[in-house]
């Protein structure tokens, strides 16, 4: 193998794939990126975890196609301390790699091709969705967060996404918050898959980071996915499992209805959290009166009261709330206004626009104590 290439285009693609490189594995081989060059003028590189592979292809300069595996973070690092400039990448009949700039010299070892795993996806029954990638990007933001992060708790973790003929859903839920973002999407199809919300976090930072994608395609099997963005093909395994049927547990009637600005509820209980018990649930009161939202928070340290004029239909109201969760849905949202629904002081809190059903947040509340 013979190549030159830049030195800017090779490391951002390098950040690309190496974040399927595995950093707990026996195996010495998953450590490392498959680098492939083609007599097509193309260089493409891979990296897996067994888990999920990423597979990137980018224009160089082939002399002599060939491959090689080099160990990820040592090769990386190199690449991303060198020049602006060309670089020429041949290898040695001992197998080593030599990187060489106008005024750098580095020799590198690498690993066995023949033991890199082998990422593509057989499987023959795929279905084929075509999702607009900033419409991907902000259904994962808007839902990924509220995945649980205990990994006993099985597809709890992941993302479930629901294909219907007219529209696309994601969802993800915890036990004590549940997500849900909804779009328009003719695919005329019937599917649900669930990926681990790390992963699906993964592909939305690829997305932005590539910058020029308008697209994502995905084709689906019954136990992987490929996922294909720009020159980027992501092959992952799909997780197992029946998710949580969240439509039962979404409540359909409430007696307190209110609409407020979003950002400033935002920025008043970031600040009434500040007081909030640290070991107890960071818990805030919210006291729904009047046309009248009062937020307060007690400890040891000191108290705090917020005060926001809101839009309310229904009974008065109080119900605690731990912080955090309400700052996690309030800070995905991007409107202006949001409308807020409660049944009773201990039922479940839902947020959602204050029309349509792009998003439906729900959010369990926490007993209050004598404050």
């Amino acid at each position: 193998m013979k190549i030159t290439c830049n030195q800017q285009i090779l490391s951002k693609t390098l950040n690309t794939v190496s974040k399927a490189v595995s950093t707990r594995t026996t195996l010495p081989v998953l450590k490392g990126i498959l680098l492939e060059a083609k007599e097509d003028g193309t260089l493409t590189l891979t990296a897996s975890d067994l888990e999920i592979s990423i597979q990137k292809t980018i224009s160089v300069n082939v002399e002599e196609p060939g491959s090689a595996v080099v160990v990820s973070k040592l090769f990386g690092d190199i690449i991303r301390k060198l020049p602006n400039e060309e670089i020429l990448l041949e290898q040695a009949e001992d197998g080593s790699i030599l990187i060489r700039t106008h005024s750098s010299e580095f020799t590198v070892v690498s690993l066995p091709v023949d033991e890199f795993p082998k990422i593509g996806d057989q499987e023959e029954e795929r279905e084929h969705l075509i999702f607009d990638a900033e419409i991907f990007k902000d259904m994962v933001k808007q839902t990924s967060f509220a995945a649980s992060v205990d990994e006993s708790k099985g597809v709890l973790v992941g993302v479930l996404t629901e294909i219907h003929p007219q529209s696309v859903s994601m969802v993800a839920l915890d036990g004590y918050r549940l997500a849900v973002s909804t779009e328009k999407m003719n695919s005329g199809q019937e599917n649900h898959f669930i990926i681990s919300a790390k992963i699906i976090n993964e592909i939305s930072k690829i997305i932005a980071e590539d910058g020029d994608a308008e697209e994502v395609e995905i084709y689906l099997g019954k136990k992987k996915a490929t996922f294909r963005i720009d020159t980027t093909e992501i092959v992952l395994r799909l997780m197992e499992g029946e998710y949580i049927k969240y439509r039962d547990i979404m409540p359909t009637q409430s007696t307190t209805d209110i609409v407020i600005g979003r950002a400033i509820l935002q920025e008043s209980i970031e600040r009434a959290s500040l007081l909030a018990r640290e070991g107890k649930n960071n818990l805030i009161k919210m006291t729904i009166k009047n046309n009248l939202l009062t937020i307060t928070s007690r400890s040891e340290e000191g108290n705090v009261k917020e005060e926001i004029i809101m839009e309310k239909e229904g009974e008065d109201l109080e119900i605690g709330f731990n912080s955090k969760f309400v700052i996690d849905v309030l800070k995905v949202i991007d409107d202006d206004e949001i409308s807020m629904h409660f049944l009773t002081g201990t039922s479940p809190c839902m947020v959602k626009p204050v029309s349509g059903d792009a998003y439906e947040y729900l959010i369990l509340p926490v007993r209050i104590p004598t404050m």
